[in-house]
């Protein structure tokens, strides 16, 4: 009779060891799974922009033309950025006015901006993209290497936002000069489209 309730005991204690253990192992996965599930969640295209660390011009200048709202909004957009290293090969004075004109600037800034998110993959099937500023860039392939209107090199693509895609330059491109514009002002392809 003791034999029996011993056997039985012990095999109660078994079953309650394996239980506790199969609980643990689930739970341990369950909270491994609840920790990985947080993952980096995508920022804006301004957000990511600043933290990638070479775009402090652009994000200043972005401020600056009061876009900031813009290019948080859902969109989806696609961003040619031109690096700080971009800004720094035009002439500071440009800048300086560019940052007191922030209609000009906006202009500019949009110029680097397409409606809708445009991966790589897509872009170098294209001969033109139309830009938010109202005016196409013209895309060629030179050498492997994609070119905007001949004189900006696409250095970086496909970088993700959770508004868009941003592809990263080498220059600042201009936008041509509208007729109304080229009257109104000294410096080319600066001009919002609008009559003084």
């Amino acid at each position: 009779m003791f034999a029996k309730s011993f056997v039985a005991a012990a095999l109660l204690a078994t079953t309650s060891v394996c239980v506790a253990v199969s609980t643990t192992t689930q739970d341990t996965k369950a909270a491994a799974a609840q920790t990985a599930a947080p993952a980096a969640k995508q920022g804006t295209i301004v957000q990511t922009a600043k933290d990638a660390g070479q775009f402090n011009t652009l994000c200043e200048l972005v401020a600056a033309a009061g876009l900031v709202d813009t290019l948080n909004s859902a969109g989806p957009f696609t961003v040619f950025a031109p690096t700080d290293a971009a800004f720094a090969k035009l002439p500071p004075e440009t800048v300086a006015a560019l940052k007191k004109d922030p209609k000009a600037l906006a202009a500019i800034l949009t110029y680097h901006v397409v409606p809708g998110k445009k991966d790589a993959a897509e872009v170098v099937k294209m001969k033109e993209i139309m830009t938010v500023e109202g005016q196409p860039i013209m895309i060629t392939i030179v050498d492997g290497k994609v070119m905007l209107n001949k004189s900006a090199t696409v250095v970086k693509t496909d970088v993700g936002a959770s508004n868009g895609v941003i592809h990263v330059i080498d220059t600042v491109i201009m936008p041509p000069a509208k007729k109304a514009d080229a009257k109104s002002t000294d410096m080319p392809g600066m001009g919002s489209g609008s009559k003084n």
